[in-house]
C-alpha cells in the first residue's frame, strides 16, 4: 500500500469546488484511494459526502493511500490536485 501526506493548497479547503474535483480525480484512478487526516479514520476518496465530511481546511495535512498496480501515479495526480488552488 503506497501512502503520501498533503497539505491542501485550496484557500477554502476541500469543500464545494475543490471537493468535486477530487472525488473526479479519485474516481478516474485505476486503484482504490481513500484519504483521511492523520490519526483519523480515512474514507472513500470517490464518495462526495464523505470527502466534504472530513471538514479539511486549507493548509490543513491529510494522507492519501492507494493499493494497487499503479498506487504511486494515482497518487502524484491526487496530490496535484489537492495542492492546487482551485479558488485563485
Amino acid at each position: 500500500m503506497s501512502e503520501r501526506t498533503v497539505v491542501i493548497g485550496s484557500s477554502v479547503g476541500l469543500h464545494a469546488r475543490p471537493a468535486a474535483l477530487f472525488v473526479q480525480a479519485a474516481a478516474a484512478q485505476p486503484v482504490p484511494v481513500t484519504i483521511g487526516k492523520p490519526g483519523g479514520e480515512p474514507v472513500d476518496a470517490r464518495s462526495i459526502l464523505s470527502v466534504l465530511g472530513l471538514d479539511a481546511k486549507g493548509g490543513e495535512e491529510v494522507v492519501l493511500r492507494a493499493d494497487g498496480e499503479g498506487a504511486e501515479a494515482a497518487l502524484d495526480a491526487l496530490e496535484t490536485v489537492l495542492a492546487t488552488d482551485h479558488d485563485a
